[in-house]
């Protein structure tokens, strides 16, 4: 795919969304770590110094598909939510909504150790200010199904984040380490089932919150 200038308002933002799919498919297909800038612009069909009329890093181009992954997780956790009844429904809805979304929870193992790097001001406000709200929007849904204090239910949707983007890459292990897992399967309890890991350890947090009043 070639594109022309794009002048118009409109023919800019099809360039951005144009950039912004191509990036999600790479990632995707390979995961977030492996894409470069200039796979990007290949696949857009677009020089590097053209992409970065829009986006002034790779990094800028994955923190802006990391606002559209939290949004799309937030409709759907609190579609979920809003059914639910109890702590053991809740810590379900979070842990199945997060485990269903591979980029969404790879996007979350990188975001603070490069993400959040090599990014303007403005880029890394627009970030954290749409994480705020989708924040408050799951907490609110929490705090409601269960007897958790807002400042709890907050507490338990960010370590449900914080706990996916850890489990993710030890869940999907390299082929290297594949490899090794089959060949010593005593190092297997290494590479943990993600969805029972994470609900298991919600449901503990979930528990000790309200004892630490």
């Amino acid at each position: 795919m070639t594109f022309l200038r794009a002048r118009r308002p409109e023919h800019k933002q099809q360039r951005r969304e144009a950039i912004l799919d191509a990036a999600r498919e790479l990632a995707m297909a390979s995961g977030v770590r492996n894409v470069s800038l200039g796979a990007v612009a290949e696949a857009v069909g677009l020089a590097k110094s053209n992409i970065m009329r829009y986006f002034g890093t790779r990094e800028e181009i994955y923190l802006q598909l990391a606002v559209d992954e939290w949004q799309h997780w937030a409709e759907a956790a609190t579609g979920r939510l809003r059914a639910a009844t109890g702590m053991p429904e809740v810590v379900t809805a979070l842990a199945e909504t997060l485990t269903a979304r591979p980029l969404f929870c790879d996007l979350l193992s990188h975001t603070a150790i490069s993400l959040e790097h090599n990014v303007s001001v403005e880029a890394a406000h627009t970030f954290k200010r749409a994480v705020m709200g989708v924040l408050a929007e799951v907490t609110t849904q929490v705090a409601h199904a269960t007897d958790l204090a807002e400042g709890e239910a907050r507490e338990l949707v960010m370590a449900a984040a914080g706990l996916a983007g850890m489990l993710y890459p030890a869940a999907n292990p390299s082929p290297t380490l594949t490899e090794v897992y089959a060949r010593d399967p005593e190092l297997a309890v290494m590479c943990p089932e993600m969805l029972p890991t994470l609900v298991r350890v919600l449901s503990a947090l979930a528990a000790g919150l309200p004892t630490l009043r």
